[in-house]
């Protein structure tokens, strides 16, 4: 699972020329899944977007995360995060089918819900075609990603080392 998480003064999600979500200061966060991405991976996901410190605390450091400020999280699933690049083409095999991954960016958002403020969340619309206005602030984006799995659970292989 894959977040791409911007710092935002404010954020909104249009459809079809309406916009469904909007945000003012807090986080944009674009959500990728992969195919073999388990409920572990949300877990880890949702810590690091809820506990990461990229706000500043009262001294004007990066002290403090969207939970200590209270901010808002405008969460938005979007499947290219996990493409490749085969010569000029995309390719999606990584990511996984909308049928499995609604469900399961559903459970993104339940959990986040569980461990911060509901109301203080947003979302997309899944499979929509959205046109998204982020107002970054600094600007400060972060990739993260949860840890991959090689078969045996442990570390990657060099050859899924390679791939990712």
């Amino acid at each position: 699972m894959k977040a791409v998480i911007q710092r935002v003064t404010k954020a909104s999600v249009s459809v079809d020329g309406e916009v469904i979500s909007s945000i003012g200061t807090g986080l944009c966060v674009l959500i990728g899944i992969k195919r073999d991405d388990s409920k572990e991976d949300i877990k880890y996901i949702v810590s690091k977007i809820l506990n990461t410190k990229i706000f500043d605390n009262n001294d004007k450091k990066w002290g403090a995360s969207v939970m200590d400020k209270q901010y808002e999280i405008l969460c938005i699933s979007e499947f290219t995060l996990y493409h490749k690049l085969k010569g000029k083409r995309l390719d999606y095999h990584r990511a996984m089918p909308a049928q499995e991954s609604e469900p399961f960016y559903k459970d993104f958002l339940t959990e986040l819900g569980r461990n911060y403020n509901p109301e203080l969340i947003k979302d997309g619309k899944f499979g929509a075609m959205m046109e998204v206005f982020i107002q970054n602030s600094g600007p400060v984006t972060l990739e993260i990603e949860s840890p991959v799995k090689s078969v045996t659970g442990l570390i990657p292989t060099k050859n899924e080392s390679n791939e990712a």
